[in-house]
């Protein structure tokens, strides 16, 4: 349900991954006070475009059912963001395309990926 004043354009930008960029620097963070360049704590909140690349990837075992995922992934925006990447989690590899499936694991509370079509071969 919206309140008065918000838009129907405004709504799935809510919905996306919020990061930080420095006004002073320039550098884009994820969930942080300060700036880990210079240290600025003037930082604006941006939306993430939600495509990026696996650089590291690890299947876990432990509390868990059945065996998941846990990705570092670098965001086309110049952050890196800890998330899971849905699909068999072996299969999941650094240099991997992935995007945005949901901002938030309501369990874990960290970001979802999907994997698309073929390695990474830059931002083109």
């Amino acid at each position: 349900m919206r309140t008065q004043g918000e838009h129907a354009a405004d709504a799935p930008a809510l919905e996306g991954l919020r990061f930080q960029r420095c006004r002073w620097c320039g550098t884009a963070t994820f969930n942080r006070l300060l700036c880990p360049v210079c240290s600025s704590s003037d930082l604006r909140t941006e939306i993430s475009e939600g495509k990026g690349v696996v650089r590291r990837s690890t299947v876990l075992h432990r509390n868990t059912p059945s065996a998941r995922n846990e990705s570092l992934i670098e965001m086309a925006e110049g952050f890196t963001v800890r998330g899971r990447v849905l699909g068999a989690p072996a299969a999941v590899r650094p240099g991997d395309r992935v995007h945005l499936s949901s901002a938030e694991d309501p369990v874990r509370r960290e970001p979802v990926f999907q994997l698309t079509d073929g390695p990474y071969r830059g931002w083109l």
